[in-house]
C-alpha cells in the first residue's frame, strides 16, 4: 500500500474510532444543556491533533513496538536462559512503568493531596519525595508481576487462578491499610496499563508463547497486563501497611 494512502487509512481509522465520542459530547452540549462550544476553534484544531496523533500511534505500534517486543521474545526463547528471559522482563516492566506519563501525572498528584492532607510536610521536598516513593513501588511491582507473567507462560499455570488469588488478597489488605492509601492503590493499577507499558508487555507475552512449544499465543500470551494491573494494588497497600 502507498504511504499516502496508508496513512489516509490511518487517519480514517483514527476518525471513526473517535466518532462516537464526539458525537456523545456533541450531543448533550447541544441538547442537553443547550450551550455553545467554548472556543469552537480551538476545540476543533485540539480535535484534528488528536486524530492525527492517535494515527501516527497505532502506526507506531504497529511498525514499531509490536514487532520488536516479538523479536526480542523469540531472541529469548532461542538463546533457552530463564534466568536472562526473568532479568529483562523485570527491566522491561520495571523500565515502561518509570516512563509512564499517567503514572508520573497521578503520583505528583497524590504528592499534592498527601501534604495537604497533612499526611507528609507541606514542602517541595516532601511531595516530589512521596512522588517518587510511589513510583518505584509501583514500577518494582509491575517489574515483578512481568516475571510472575513470563514464568507462568513458561509453566503453562492457567492465568485465572492467579488473578482470583491475587484480588482476594488485595480485598484483605484493604481491610489493614490507611485509608489515605487505598484510593491511590486502587488507581495506580489502572495508570500503570497505559500507552507505553501496554504495547511491549502484550508483544513480549504473545511472542514468547508463539516461541514455546506446546504453548498457545491466545491463551497463554494474554494475561500479562492483568498481573501489571494487579500487583501495583498490592504493592502499595502493603507500601501504606508498612510506611
Amino acid at each position: 500500500m502507498a504511504p499516502l494512502a496508508r496513512a489516509a487509512q490511518r487517519v480514517g481509522a483514527a476518525a471513526g474510532d473517535l466518532a462516537p465520542i464526539v458525537a456523545v459530547i456533541a450531543f448533550f452540549q447541544i441538547v442537553v444543556l443547550q450551550q455553545p462550544f467554548p472556543n469552537l476553534v480551538e476545540v476543533l484544531g485540539g480535535l484534528l491533533c488528536v486524530v492525527v496523533g492517535l494515527a501516527l500511534f497505532v502506526e507506531g505500534l504497529e511498525s514499531g513496538l509490536f514487532p520488536l517486543g516479538e523479536a526480542l521474545a523469540h531472541a529469548f526463547a532461542r538463546k533457552g536462559s530463564v534466568v536472562a528471559l526473568l532479568c529483562f522482563a523485570f527491566c522491561l516492566g520495571f523500565g515502561t512503568t518509570v516512563a509512564e506519563p499517567a503514572l508520573i501525572a497521578v503520583a505528583g498528584e497524590a504528592g499534592a493531596i498527601a501534604a495537604e492532607a497533612g499526611v507528609i510536610a507541606d514542602t517541595d521536598a516532601a511531595r516530589a519525595g512521596y512522588a517518587f516513593n510511589l513510583r518505584m513501588v509501583v514500577a518494582l511491582s509491575v517489574g515483578v508481576a512481568i516475571v510472575l507473567g513470563v514464568f507462568r507462560i513458561l509453566k503453562g499455570w492457567p492465568v485465572h487462578w492467579l488473578i482470583i488469588s491475587g484480588y482476594v488478597l488485595v480485598t484483605v489488605m484493604t481491610v489493614f491499610a490507611p485509608a489515605e492509601i487505598v484510593g491511590v492503590a486502587y488507581d495506580s493499577g489502572g495508570v500503570t496499563t497505559s500507552t507505553i507499558t501496554v504495547p511491549l508487555v502484550t508483544a513480549l507475552g504473545v511472542g514468547l508463547a508463539a516461541s514455546i512449544r506446546g504453548r498457545n499465543p491466545l491463551v497463554d500470551g494474554f494475561g500479562l497486563i492483568a498481573f501489571a494491573s494487579l500487583t501495583p494494588m498490592v504493592f502499595v497497600l502493603l507500601y501504606g501497611i508498612v510506611a
